[in-house]
């Protein structure tokens, strides 16, 4: 399902940027933060050239009556230099005293002691008069620095209720359908709505109307996205692509406005496609807030259904969504004139899933004994994301242990890391609790043999794989798309398959059987409850089904049914579930023998696959399943 994740238009490239704009700092900010610091320095730190001595204004006084002063200069700011009168050759000794009071005998005593008076006014340096000025000049340059980078942004200060929109470039290597892999029908919706855009006219003289949106829907990992970029590469048209979160914000109207600005670009641009990844971050039902405050998502929901079909809508727009939970959207969004189709992005059957190893394996170098088809088999229930990250694993194991060539064996390490998860090697455990463990895998096990209805056993571990302290692990022969009352019956009693040998060899169980007997429950529940399976019960559904709570469909659950009812649903699963225990238990006890050399063999090898498995047991080796039914 997923092509060649590499084949990404080229980026536009970065045009420069303003010596003004953010970033790193410029020479020229480095340059006005230098003078700014030699201006301080010198404020701090400057000295006067010539020396000028305080003195008291009492000192003054003094030296007037003592005639020693030849004159004085008095300032407006009360300050006063006064001039000694020097001895011979020597220059007058100025000095400085302040005012400190008024004194009105002050001109009458120096014109008696014969003093020359003079007045000034006080005089700045323009380096005062600029260091007073500093902090206006330092906040009007932030204000036009911030101004200027603003500008370089494009305003995106001012641009809340813009589109966040990307057109789709056509520079470099285009996605085609050719690069995905299986999705006949799916390809089949598509290239109606492509060959409306290349040939409307085709369409129209028929009558016909294009629908106006396009719903992929389907499991994560399916390659919703992937057929969207291959519509955008086929088309040829205009294609805009944004995510469902990106209408959101913590402004109310910020999501409308955006709505109203995507589709504006669009009619500019028609025709076009627009498409909306994650379309439930935005198109959840509305009434889900409780309290009647007013939500943004609701407002933003209702401009996008106005635009797609309203008074002011116009032809040459098709809305192209994919989600993975259709079940939460708003019914007004699904209904015919807006979008009217549902284009399901199923999960890869076999000959599909070969596909797409094939598809992502040209990018790496395979060994002759690679077999495809084999891998394909193996790896049911797989999307295509899960298979380019198997093949990507395969790669990986092949290199770290510096080999030229993927090997098979590289594949199937790959996919018991996918299937399994990383196995803990390190993990240190004690001798009696891994017997205990080997024999509990080996309860599982031993059931996938002599079980009519119970798919082969792939592989039996002790290595605990990711939380678990042991697997047991099976591949179903071929894709299953619904299930056997008999086949189910089989799997609860694997279930017991290890409680059953612990309790058989230990008389007691230990808490590893916890996942075991809830999956057991659960599946009798769903077998009485869903599926109709339970003679006693008949064919009817009890119970709702479980829906999230934020749909706002039901705050306060309530059973359908009666509590003499729940009774008898109880004793119909419990039957269920002895009757199942009770198969396993008799297979457990007959062969208590293989049990035990099956055990032993995985305390030695820690880990089995089917055909040593089959060995031990003593059963013929397993058909070849591996071809792909022709189509």
């Amino acid at each position: 399902m997923f092509g060649n994740q590499n084949d990404r238009p080229p980026e536009r490239p970065t045009p420069p940027r303003s010596p003004l704009q953010g970033g790193r700092p410029n020479g020229f900010a480095l340059v006005f933060f230098l003078i700014m610091a030699v201006m301080f320095i010198m404020y701090f730190f400057r000295g006067d050239t010539t020396p000028v001595r305080e003195v008291r204004y009492s000192d003054f006084i003094r030296y007037l009556e003592q005639n020693q002063i030849e004159s004085v200069t008095i300032h407006e700011n009360n300050n006063m230099d006064i001039y000694l009168r020097g001895s011979g050759s020597q220059e007058p000794v100025q000095m400085r005293t302040r005012i400190p009071y008024e004194d009105p005998g002050l001109l009458d005593n120096l014109r008696e002691n014969n003093v020359n008076i003079s007045g000034a006014a006080t005089r700045s340096s323009p380096l005062r008069i600029f260091l007073e000025m500093l902090p206006w000049i330092i906040g009007f340059a932030f204000i036009f620095f911030m101004y200027r980078n603003m500008q370089g942004m494009g305003n995106k200060t001012f641009q809340f209720g813009k589109s966040r929109a990307k057109r789709y470039q056509d520079e470099g290597k285009k996605v085609s359908f050719t690069d995905v892999a299986g999705q006949k029908d799916a390809k089949y919706e598509l290239e109606e709505v492509v060959a409306f855009l290349k040939n409307p006219q085709k369409f129209t003289k028929m009558g016909a109307r294009i629908p106006k949106g396009v719903l992929l829907v389907g499991m994560p990992g399916t390659g919703k996205t992937l057929m969207a970029r291959s519509v955008a590469g086929e088309a040829g048209v205009a294609f805009f692509h944004m995510s469902g979160s990106d209408f959101v914000e913590m402004f109310v109207g910020v999501g409308a406005s955006r709505v109203r600005d995507l589709f504006d670009q669009g009619r500019r641009s028609a025709p076009c496609i627009i498409f909306i990844d994650e379309l439930d971050a935005v198109g959840r039902t509305r009434g889900a807030g409780y309290g009647g405050g007013h939500d943004e998502r609701e407002q933003t929901l209702n401009q996008l259904l106005v635009e797609m079909d309203g008074f002011d809508s116009k032809d040459g727009v098709i809305i192209l969504a994919a989600t993975n939970r259709p079940d939460v959207l708003d019914p007004a969004l699904l209904r015919p004139g807006r979008f009217d189709r549902q284009v399901v992005v199923a999960m890869p059957d076999i000959k599909e899933r070969e596909a797409i190893l094939q598809i992502h394996s040209v990018k790496i170098p395979l060994a002759k004994g690679v077999d495809l088809v084999r891998i394909a088999r193996a790896t049911p229930g797989m999307s295509g994301a899960d298979i380019a990250n198997l093949v990507n694993e395969a790669a990986l194991f092949a290199a770290r242990r510096d080999k030229s060539e993927v090997e098979m064996s590289d594949f199937e390490e790959a996919r018991d890391k996918v299937l399994m998860g990383i196995a803990r090697t390190t993990l240190v455990v004690s001798d009696k609790e891994r017997r205990m463990t080997a024999i509990h895998e080996a309860g599982h096990a031993l059931l996938h043999y002599f079980l009519k209805n119970a798919d082969p056993l792939h592989k039996v571990t002790i290595v605990p794989p990711g939380r678990a302290l042991g697997m047991a692990l099976s591949l179903p022969d071929e894709d299953s798309y619904s299930r056997t009352k008999g086949w189910i019956e089989d799997r609860i009693a694997i279930c017991y398959g290890g409680w059953l040998a612990e309790k058989l060899f230990y008389s007691e169980t230990t808490t590893g059987t916890k996942q075991d007997i809830q999956q057991a429950t659960d599946m009798a529940r769903h077998m009485v409850c869903e599926w109709g399976m339970a003679d006693e019960m008949g064919p009817v559904a009890y119970g709702q089904e479980e829906e999230p709570i934020f749909l706002g469909k039901e705050i306060a659950r309530h059973k359908d049914y009666s509590e003499e009812t729940a009774q008898r649903i109880d004793r119909a699963v419990k039957e269920i579930l002895d009757r199942s225990r009770g198969a396993a238990e008799q297979i457990i006890q007959s062969r208590k023998a293989e049990l035990e050399e099956l055990a032993g063999a995985l305390l030695s090898r820690e880990t089995l696959t089917d055909d040593e498995v089959r060995e031990i047991l003593g059963l013929p080796p397993r058909e070849d399943t591996s071809s792909i039914p022709a189509t």
